[in-house]
């Protein structure tokens, strides 16, 4: 019989999900809320116009004081309010962050006439927001294109009818009818239909399952080939793809040990950096150089830069099908030296490839495919898409089955020419030995169904 392999990608893709505790959300879920919101009007709007403020502040377009700009105050105090707003908060905390340490060095530099440097330190520190807000929101919409995978309406049997209804008014125990093609919206069993799911995104296999009345199918898989009647088991967050999404979602609120030490170290740096300026200004007596080193050693790049670093990748990875269930585990993998992987659709595409063939004595290969691929040619099954292929390639005429008989599970029984074909399982052509001749095959008794 011919055998089967996957053939190799020539770019390994790795859909996983990583079976692991996610860490539960804690107190410091402030960290990715403070800066969710992405890019909005109001965010270019601000920027646009302390931006505008420090060129005219810079060409000197209107002063008129000597030693005051009214408009260097104007646009800091319309660019500072959402920093000022988070320092507060963090003051309230007890913590040292980014937005402290920018209020002091902005509020300094106002306290010495140097309009133009607070309005240069505000814009900065708004894109730096801005940017750390469109990071989070690439992981918010990763999880919203997984829960777009799912169909909005289903056809559910009610009354001996069938109706379109939305997923959301189906309930558990109801039968609901998936045709080809479509996506399954619910956990559920098979009733009735015969079909073959590829259910890759929940359980990692590659190739599809065949799903039989008493078999079960998954929330976000997808029917290939024949129509399925399903009850109803479980619906929306309680489905196996709905705790995937709960999983991302408490991999985003989690916080991975390197995160709390980033903070920690966030904090010492603002408290070096401000022994630092005093200490500046006690040696020169120039309050620019001390507000300089303020702004130079802002604790912007490790507080900020950590969390964005892991949001960034789990977010990433969901959108390349790794679902990530915390940061934790993106960081032990620095200390992981050994890879184990599922070969099947992770290392290879998950294609089912004829490789080689093992005629029986006085029989050809060619003969052997050729008999096969007469009698899978109508068969949805990813081996005998295989069998067909290497068929085509090998340039053979299969001529089409005169009758054709599908037992789900077991195999095929046709006719073509006056003979008769099988191909299945073992256990379908029954106990008496089979005989190959050029006429067919002879001797068989009839397939148990």
């Amino acid at each position: 019989m011919p055998h089967v392999k996957d053939s190799l990608p020539t770019d390994a893709v790795i859909p996983a999900i990583a079976e692991s505790v996610a860490m539960k959300p804690g107190d410091d879920a402030h960290d990715h809320e403070a800066h969710d919101h992405g890019f909005e009007l109001q965010d270019i709007i601000r920027i646009a116009l302390v931006a505008v403020a420090a060129a005219l502040v810079w060409f000197r377009v209107w002063e008129p004081f000597a030693h005051v700009s009214l408009i260097g105050i104007v646009g800091t105090l319309i660019g500072i309010y959402p920093i000022l707003k988070e320092a507060a908060e963090n003051v309230m905390e007890r913590r040292m962050t980014m937005e402290l340490s920018m209020t002091i060095a902005i509020l300094a530099a106002l306290a010495i006439g140097q309009f133009f440097t607070a309005l240069i330190i505000v814009v900065f520190v708004l894109i730096a927001e801005v940017l750390e807000g469109l990071t989070v929101q690439r992981g918010r919409t990763a999880i919203r294109e997984l829960l777009n995978l799912l169909p909005n309406e289903v056809t559910v049997r009610r009354s001996g009818r069938a109706e379109q209804r939305s997923t959301e008014s189906i309930r558990a125990g109801e039968i609901i009818e998936v045709n080809p093609g479509a996506r399954i919206p619910v956990d559920g069993d098979v009733v009735g239909g015969n079909s073959f799911v590829d259910q890759a995104t929940i359980t990692g296999e590659s190739l599809p399952v065949e799903k039989l009345p008493g078999t079960s199918v998954f929330a976000g898989t997808v029917n290939q080939s024949g129509a399925l009647e399903i009850r109803v088991t479980r619906i929306g967050r309680d489905t196996a793809f709905g705790r995937i999404l709960n999983a991302v979602e408490e991999a985003e609120r989690s916080r991975a040990p390197i995160q709390k030490t980033a903070d920690r170290l966030a904090g010492y740096l603002v408290w070096f950096a401000l022994g630092c300026a005093v200490l500046t200004f006690i040696i020169t007596r120039n309050l620019t150089s001390t507000i300089s080193v303020i702004i130079v050693a802002g604790a912007c790049g490790i507080a900020a830069g950590t969390p964005l670093a892991i949001l960034g990748g789990i977010g990433r990875s969901a959108r390349e099908g790794a679902i990530i269930k915390g940061g934790l585990y993106l960081e032990l993998l620095s200390s992981v030296d050994t890879v184990v992987f599922d070969k099947t659709g992770t290392l290879t595409l998950g294609t089912p490839e004829v490789t080689s063939i093992l005629a029986a004595d006085g029989h050809t290969e060619q003969e052997v495919l050729e008999i096969a691929s007469i009698a899978e040619q109508r068969s949805e099954h990813p081996s005998a898409k295989a069998i067909v292929n290497k068929a085509a390639k090998s340039q053979l005429e299969v001529s089409a089955p005169e009758e054709f008989k599908y037992a789900p599970g077991k195999g095929i029984d046709c006719r073509v020419d006056h003979r008769r074909i099988l191909v299945g399982k073992k256990h379908f052509f029954g106990t008496t030995t089979l005989f190959l001749t050029v006429q067919g095959l002879v001797e068989i008794p009839r397939p148990r169904y």
